[in-house]
């Protein structure tokens, strides 16, 4: 039983935090956005960074030396994204979202909250492509881009993506994975897993 009051203590502490709690909630606010509408409102993005950025700069947080955390960390999401949005693989709002979190996380827990997002996007795929009856589909477009991408590089040096080479097979709410993967990167850190 202590055992069990202790992780709802920490979760209570993740949620009452105004860095974690103020982002958990705009994270949620912006999954629900997209997933209605395909669409992250910049209210909810360039409110969240610019609460990140002031509060960040008003109340640094123990771990972090000087007002360049959290703006470095905005600049991390952001750029991590930027290539699948000119690829127009992802919105603007993702990319966005991606830069707020940055801003309330600084670089390093960033680069976490990626990683978690990258996985939460690629078991979403996966289980759309499932649910849809796409999965061979959506193999052999993965395929076909990688192959380009070698081709290209091998002929070049430089891997080309060619935007629309091949059929999307649907389209995904990547606002909810960015949401989900930083919301399992903050219970994982709060509980020590990474």
């Amino acid at each position: 039983m202590a055992e069990l009051d202790s992780f709802f203590d920490l979760l209570v502490m993740l949620v009452t935090d105004p860095r974690t709690g103020v982002l958990l909630a705009l994270l949620v606010a912006a999954a629900v956005s997209d997933y209605r509408t395909f669409r992250i409102p910049n209210r909810i993005t360039g409110g969240g960074i610019l609460f990140a950025l002031l509060y960040n700069t008003i109340v640094p947080a123990e771990w972090h030396a000087d007002w360049t955390w959290a703006p470095a960390g905005m600049l991390l999401g952001f750029f991590a994204m930027l290539p699948m949005y000119l690829i127009r693989a992802m919105g603007a709002g993702d990319v966005k979202l991606m830069a707020m979190v940055g801003a309330f996380l600084g670089v390093s827990d960033t680069a976490y909250a990626l990683l978690f997002c990258i996985v939460t996007a690629g078991i979403s795929a996966l289980i759309y492509a499932l649910h849809k009856g796409v999965m061979g589909r959506m193999l052999a477009n993965t395929g076909s881009i990688l192959r380009g991408m070698f081709w290209s590089s091998v002929a070049t040096g430089n891997p080309q993506l060619q935007p629309g080479a091949v059929a999307s097979v649907g389209k995904l709410a990547y606002g909810i994975s960015i949401a989900f993967g930083t919301i399992s990167f903050l219970i994982a850190r709060q509980f020590n897993l990474v």
